[in-house]
């Protein structure tokens, strides 16, 4: 059975602002509350101050970007949390796009996969005490963390394309979707990661998609509800190769509207009244995937916190009946 997440849709500027989300976790069938990489107040921070305040619930990081901590922070940040909040940790890593490794590193990945692998290696040999380290291209770990009880860290691994698809199925426990049409992740994204789980003779990891949404409304525009939602995304080139993988047709002097109109019609991005988000959610389902967390971003973007709080009740009383 799927599971359905709620994602913090913002970036906080203040702790205290994700404690309705952790509320609605905490008092409904959600499952696990999430929030991507975030420049302002950052997610194990937010999550610690919440578990604090008494909202001790079961969080994912999707996906924080390996270029801003060593995997000793990153592994000791997650395994942290994990002894603060109780509960276990989804701590998903992703490269960023290549404008991102150029900011924080001397220059972009030559071979991010290798990057990726090597990242995700040394993390998870600190979080199982293993003393072997890694002595990589781009990764050196030679550290080890004290052993201690704590709930389990899963580590995910952000996946757009085969390439990735295939190393989260030959090292990751879960495999993070974001903007992924059902379609294509039943047609390229559980083969590729079906092949590196064989190929490493393990089990295939479980996998978490984000899924952007909103309810259709007679006062509400669905192309502006994607822009204010997704258009940057929309702008990356490994976005917009994922997609057009996925069947969108974006093409290279598409203006903005013409492919937020895209996106909704490739699946993309849902829109809908209730029944309808939940049958589209269940393509989802059938195509393999194990976790949707619902991304309105949008609506907070446009109609603020209030409305998403109520959107989310109705949702989530409508996906877990």
């Amino acid at each position: 059975m799927t599971a359905y997440s709620v994602l913090v849709p913002f970036m906080p500027r203040r702790p205290e602002q994700i404690l309705p989300y952790a509320g609605l976790v905490s008092w409904t069938n959600a499952e696990r509350l999430w929030q991507g990489q975030a420049l302002l107040v950052e997610p194990h921070q937010a999550f610690t101050y919440a578990a604090g305040a008494g909202f001790r619930v079961p969080v994912g990081l999707g996906v924080t970007l390996t270029g801003l901590r060593h995997p000793l922070e990153a592994a000791l940040q997650a395994r942290s949390l994990a002894m603060t909040t109780g509960h276990s940790v989804v701590a998903g890593f992703g490269p960023g796009g290549r404008h991102f490794q150029e900011a924080v590193r001397e220059k972009a990945y030559d071979k991010p996969l290798r990057a990726v692998r090597e990242y995700l290696v040394a993390v998870r040999k600190l979080l199982g005490q293993d003393i072997t380290g890694v002595e990589g291209e781009y990764v050196t770990s030679r550290a080890q963390l004290p052993a201690s009880p704590a709930p389990r860290v899963e580590l995910g691994l952000g996946v757009l394309r085969p390439g990735m698809a295939r190393l989260a199925g030959e090292l990751a426990d879960r495999a993070i979707t974001w903007l992924t049409p059902a379609d294509y992740v039943k047609s390229t994204i559980v083969p590729s990661l079906r092949e590196g789980a064989e190929r490493a003779g393990r089990a295939v990891p479980r996998i978490t998609a984000m899924v952007p949404m909103a309810l259709e409304d007679a006062e509400r525009d669905a192309v502006r509800t994607v822009l204010a939602s997704n258009q940057a995304h929309l702008t990356f080139p490994h976005y917009i190769d994922m997609l057009n993988r996925a069947g969108a047709g974006i093409a290279e002097d598409d203006g903005p509207d013409v492919r937020a109109r895209k996106l909704v019609d490739c699946g993309g991005f849902l829109y809908g009244p209730p029944a309808r988000l939940a049958e589209l959610c269940a393509a989802y389902t059938d195509a393999g995937v194990d976790e949707i967390v619902i991304n309105l971003t949008g609506i907070h973007g446009l109609y603020g916190q209030q409305a998403v709080l109520d959107e989310l009740r109705v949702l989530l009383g409508e996906f877990t009946r």
